[in-house]
């Protein structure tokens, strides 16, 4: 059986400070920039993209100056979004790699929703639930990018025929419909896990939260070095 290598769960920035409460940094400023530029984005791309989906949510582009506006600056916030997210992705995306633990993590769902974290494996930065928010923003974003391209008229309509626009327009509607799923998820777990979502404006928890909804990220911090999985394992195992 292969060995599974010890991995480091923290990244630069992530620091543990005793006291009472002892204080743990969680996100640094440049990340938490990012993060609600991203956010930002995402709420307007959302509202101004259901503006013209549907005749009956014509009134959002109220929000935005008026149709003709609402139009033309739709795509300008993705291509924002794009330079935002990628630097999102660059600074997080080994943290949400898949690992072992993680499918037993979804496979105790029942004991998370009941917030029974004593019966779960321990969660280093990132839980298997944030990592599924993570690769599935990251592959709808790509490819509402992708179609969004195609169907931006002003300056690729030369380029696609009126059929692959059509398809296109299909396509985006589609993934936008998911992307906004999956984004109301992610805001209802982070109101629901108090402490989630100040961490991401103060930059830190206290102990006590690090210990009870991200275990391992804690002891790797405190001991500066990964937990091997493989100890106190016999030759027989």
């Amino acid at each position: 059986m292969t060995e599974q290598k010890p991995t480091y769960e923290a990244e630069p920035g992530d620091a543990v400070h005793p006291g009472h409460p002892v204080k743990v940094d969680r996100y640094t400023l440049p990340a938490r920039i990012n993060h609600w530029i991203t956010a930002v984005c995402l709420v307007l791309l959302a509202l101004s993209g259901l503006s013209m989906f549907h005749p009956s949510l014509f009134f959002l582009t109220n929000l935005f100056g008026g149709g003709q506006i609402t139009r033309a600056i739709h795509p300008w916030i993705g291509v924002v979004l794009v330079f935002s997210f990628l630097g999102m992705f660059l600074r997080f995306w080994k943290l949400n790699l898949w690992k072992r633990d993680d499918i037993v993590w979804l496979s105790r769902l029942r004991d998370v929703l009941m917030s029974h974290e004593e019966k779960l494996p321990e969660v280093g930065k990132y839980n298997a639930g944030q990592k599924v928010v993570f690769w599935s923003m990251s592959l709808l974003i790509a490819v509402l990018v992708t179609t969004g391209i195609v169907i931006w008229e002003r300056y690729f309509s030369a380029y696609f025929s009126i059929p692959q626009q059509r398809i296109a327009v299909l396509v985006h509607s589609a993934m936008a419909i998911f992307a906004i799923s999956v984004w109301i998820v992610h805001v209802y777990a982070a109101i629901w896990i108090r402490g989630t979502f100040s961490a991401m404006i103060r930059g830190h928890v206290t102990g006590g939260w690090a210990w009870r909804h991200h275990r391992k990220w804690l002891k790797q911090l405190v001991t500066g070095k990964p937990k091997d999985p493989n100890a106190g394992k016999t030759a027989a195992e």
